[in-house]
């Protein structure tokens, strides 16, 4: 559905339900789909489901541990969860993960907030 809408395969389908495998705190379930992709930007209804198509110049071809938790503290703000909990979290779980992987994945792909959260954390 989403290939013929964007007429192209260049696109990444997600969810914040995907933060919850990090074990970061987050276990709310969302009914919401997130499209990161070059073309597309705002909520469109595909098959009665809503995206929300989002145009972001990077991002990687698959999901990895890495990108979900660059991606979540890129969009704290857009959780139901204790938001100041789960940042905690998240920069305990970035202590733990490969340095080297995680400061690529920020370098690439992390917005403002997601660098400023968790630069402090890879110094």
């Amino acid at each position: 559905m989403v290939r013929s809408f964007l007429k192209d395969d260049r696109f990444l389908l997600t969810s914040p339900n995907l933060y919850n495998a990090l074990g970061v705190g987050t276990t709310q379930l969302y009914n919401q789909r997130t499209v990161y992709n070059h073309k597309r930007h705002g909520k469109f209804e595909l098959g009665n489901r809503t995206f929300d198509f989002q145009v972001k110049h990077h991002f990687p071809e698959k999901l990895t541990p890495e990108f979900l938790l660059v991606d979540l503290a890129g969009n704290l703000n857009r959780l139901a969860e204790d938001q100041q909990q789960v940042l905690t979290n998240v920069l305990s779980k970035a202590r733990i993960m490969d340095k080297n992987k995680l400061q690529q994945t920020l370098d690439l792909y992390g917005n403002g907030k997601a660098k400023r959260l968790l630069t402090q954390v890879l110094l």
